[in-house]
């Protein structure tokens, strides 16, 4: 019997693309990919992505376009500068396949950006400049078990990590007391944030970032179709040499990182509108009778008191979005100390305020609990809002 001829549909954007044995493009249409960064490598990553038909993308970023960017990113145009990268990157994503729903998330990632997002997604994609975010990205995609994949460049060099949650080593794993030192630099004596300490500008060439971001996409894209890929291990390539390897990191059991939330528990609750007395009355039939008390994630600095005059800035804000700046008192000039809470409790003055000012992004997940037990609560009422026609049946 003749061999059934192939046929190819020219009509078909993926048609080359279902040729590949193990392929399945209605895996990649239904999957959900958050990348984190949009500069070189993240403009790399979203065009693979694009390419390739990733069903339902978002995007975070803080930073606004600037001509220096125009040299090593694919998606962004002179008459973009000034614009959020978000923004930007979603809209060319938009025109590069109409196939893609994409949703811009501008902001920081250490602090307006829900656990919920980091659940939703099958795989998160790294594209980050500095440790700090590296390890809060690694940390919350621990807690909801979702893997992610760290790149990294510089010059003509670069690095590829693959973390699985929650057997893998991490990216916590690998780091050392000088990492540790680095991050803390960015601190000052009394806890604020340093504003002339922020992430450097790293030299690179776009050569290294399609390299870097084409095999971040790739192991994504081996992920998604569950085929192995070996997590807690790097991919180093030195592209002066033309040179490359592989290492593993050792897996630390008393890593801080290793902390592993049960299926959280959806309540109807949105961060902007809702106070921390209604997360209170909303999470007691779950957890019964006795004290309740709300973990926050984030330290927040409740206020600014000045030692010499006694004067206090209210300010309500997570510690990392407070300088050092803001801190010098505005009657005397004195250094003020913050005053810092990380947990909230029925009967606390910060029970009537509204969980966005108490740190806690949209959408996240919560942890409260009572002297027996601990619930973790996702703030569905979110869902919308956030991710728009990302959300899920």
């Amino acid at each position: 019997m003749p061999d059934t001829p192939l046929h190819v549909d020219d009509n078909d954007r993926y048609a080359r693309l279902r040729l590949i044995p193990w392929w399945d493009q209605e895996r990649l249409r239904r999957a959900c990919v958050l990348v984190v960064g949009a500069g070189a490598l993240g403009n790399e990553v979203l065009k693979n992505l694009a390419l390739v038909g990733v069903g339902h993308l978002s995007v975070v970023d803080f930073d606004v376009v600037e001509a220096a960017n125009l040299t090593r990113s694919v998606l962004f145009r002179a008459r973009d500068r000034g614009r959020p990268k978000a923004d930007v990157a979603a809209e060319a994503v938009r025109e590069l396949n109409p196939d893609v729903t994409v949703t811009a998330l501008p902001g920081n990632v250490l602090t307006s950006v829900g656990l919920g997002v980091f659940r939703d997604a099958d795989v998160v994609i790294g594209c980050l400049d500095n440790r700090e975010a590296r390890l809060w990205v690694n940390r919350c995609c621990w807690k909801v078990s979702t893997p992610w994949i760290d790149g990294g460049i510089q010059e003509l060099n670069g690095v590829v990590k693959v973390f699985t949650p929650p057997d893998s080593a991490c990216y916590e794993c690998g780091m050392t007391e000088n990492d540790y030192r680095l991050i803390n630099l960015r601190y000052s004596c009394p806890l604020l944030r340093q504003e002339d300490l922020a992430a450097g500008r790293v030299p690179t060439v776009p050569t290294i970032a399609s390299l870097i971001g084409g095999l971040q996409t790739q192991e994504a894209l081996k992920l998604i179709h569950g085929l192995p890929v070996p997590g807690g291990e790097a991919f180093v390539f030195n592209g002066a040499a033309s040179q490359s390897y592989r290492t593993r990191f050792q897996r630390r059991e008393d890593c801080l990182s290793h902390e592993t939330y049960a299926a959280p528990i959806e309540l109807p609750l949105q961060a902007g509108r809702h106070t921390a007395a209604d997360l209170f009355a909303a999470v007691r039939p779950h957890l019964g009778d006795g004290d309740l008390q709300l973990s926050l994630d984030r330290d927040l600095v409740v206020s600014l008191a000045c030692g010499r005059c006694d004067a206090v800035q209210r300010v309500l804000q997570p510690l990392s979005l407070v300088g050092l700046g803001r801190a010098t008192c505005p009657q005397c000039g004195e250094l003020s100390q913050p005053q810092i809470v990380h947990t909230v409790e029925p009967d606390h003055a910060l029970a009537g305020e509204r969980l966005a000012s108490l740190g806690i992004p949209p959408y996240d997940i919560v942890r409260v609990a009572n002297r027996d037990s601990e619930g973790v609560f996702l703030l569905a009422g979110d869902r919308r809002e956030v991710l728009g026609s990302l959300d899920q049946p």
